[in-house]
């Protein structure tokens, strides 16, 4: 009998999953650290949640279609018993965390007793979700987030958005636009139209791809799913009156009055009053614009909810809202909460394409010497002495190609560097310069 031969391994990572080369992953340490310093100048400070959590907690009906793509874990040792499994949940205990915000939920409902309040956290770190494969989507991916919990003001949304906004601006990035909405004026607006009031998740779905398929592909799916002709029609007309392009867009005012008895005036005076506040603390670099298609798309939202564009890019760059009812599921009481999510990868994605933040980085040098002839002692004195002045330092062995080496250290990164000459004397020099083309 032929022997099995064992399967080929293979040097790809797994379906979904990348390997972030050096470039990038300084792109997004510094990224990460510029988006940092701005969240803890208005006083956030960092949490951590573990990459697992219950599934019990990542299936109890909050992540809307994302507990579809949970990665579950099986039971370990004597837990795992296969025979007398009888459905999947039967096996599994644990999942990956597929968003930053359920396992921060989790988080204050069990630490609430030493947290202050309010708590003004920011988390950035890894989430996985099994979706399908396409190019710019991965299965991993980071997320960074930023959460006011205990603060039913809307002076949290305002720090929310002030905080995001001077982030990306910190990041070089420019021509922002802030779209705000209320989920409790689009329930008033689903109601005026006259959808069932058990329906209008559905109907915020559909609403929800508005910006990708318009509002005849809106129209088609609300009919689809067997929805009103009349409240179809009645939505048509109102967003053709105060959508993005509208009659009157962005008139939270006129709308109200359209609305009629319908309206919730608590929602709307809090929805200008953040409004108008952002709007004198704009800098010039952003504007933020009232937008009742707006709708988001994870169903615990309860109040305020926003997104940031940008003009250099197609989709919504960040993202956020008010979750007042999702902690106390956990808790038994409701704790007030809202959050803004950065897309890390949009963003870190267009500061690679523009070469962003790389004025920032510290100068890179590399020292180049030979082991038999330079003292190691001397070349190690001058990477520290290089340090304290500010460069960052990689010692390294003199290659018999010295101008293929040298090329390779410019060709990832390094701005300069110095040959040591037997002597311990040595010269810096600068790639830029093309010095090194006559070495």
């Amino acid at each position: 009998m032929a022997e099995k031969t064992a399967p080929k391994l293979s040097a790809e990572p797994p379906r979904g999953m990348r390997d972030i080369l050096p470039d990038e992953a300084e792109m997004r340490d510094a990224t990460a650290a510029a988006i940092l310093d701005v969240y803890r100048q208005y006083g956030f400070r960092r949490v951590e949640t573990p990459a697992l959590e219950h599934i019990q907690l990542l299936t109890h009906g909050e992540g809307g279609e994302n507990e579809k793509l949970i990665y579950k874990i099986l039971k370990r040792g004597a837990k795992l018993d296969l025979a007398s499994a009888r459905s999947e949940m039967d096996l599994v205990d644990l999942g990956l965390r597929f968003d930053l915000t359920v396992p921060l939920v989790r988080y204050y409902a069990n630490n609430h007793a030493d947290l202050p309040r309010p708590l003004k956290a920011v988390q950035i770190g890894p989430v996985w979700r099994a979706e399908r494969q396409q190019k710019g989507r991965y299965r991993q991916f980071t997320q960074c987030d930023i959460d006011i919990l205990g603060m039913q003001s809307g002076v949290a949304e305002v720090e929310l958005i002030l905080a995001t906004t001077d982030a990306l601006t910190a990041l070089g990035l420019r021509r922002l636009t802030v779209r705000i909405n209320d989920r409790r004026l689009l329930a008033a607006m689903a109601h005026h139209c006259g959808f069932e009031q058990s329906r209008f998740d559905s109907v915020f779905i559909a609403l929800d791809k508005l910006d990708k398929i318009d509002w005849s592909g809106v129209e088609k799916e609300l009919m689809q799913a067997g929805h009103p002709p009349a409240a179809i029609g009645q939505l048509g007309r109102l967003i053709a009156r105060f959508g993005p392009q509208g009659a009157a867009p962005g008139d939270l005012g006129v709308m109200g009055k359209d609305l009629g008895a319908h309206q919730d005036e608590e929602a709307r005076q809090a929805l200008e009053m953040i409004i108008q506040t952002l709007r004198g603390e704009a800098t010039g670099s952003w504007v933020i614009t009232f937008d009742p298609t707006l709708v988001r798309g994870m169903s615990y939202y309860t109040g305020p909810i926003f997104e940031i564009k940008s003009d250099d890019f197609p989709a919504s760059i960040a993202g956020g809202g008010r979750y007042d009812k999702l902690i106390g599921k956990l808790l038994g009481k409701d704790v007030p909460a809202t959050g803004f999510s950065i897309g890390f990868e949009r963003v870190v994605s267009l500061l690679m394409d523009r070469q962003g933040l790389r004025g920032r980085r510290q100068k890179r040098v590399a020292l180049i010497f030979e082991e038999r002839k330079d003292d190691l002692a001397t070349v190690l004195a001058a990477a520290r002495a290089l340090r304290t002045d500010g460069f960052a330092v990689s010692v390294e062995l003199r290659a018999k190609n010295l101008g293929g080496q040298l090329d390779t250290l410019s060709r990832h990164g390094f701005d300069g560097f110095a040959l040591f000459d037997g002597t311990g004397q040595s010269r810096l020099r600068w790639f830029a310069d093309q010095e090194h083309r006559d070495e």
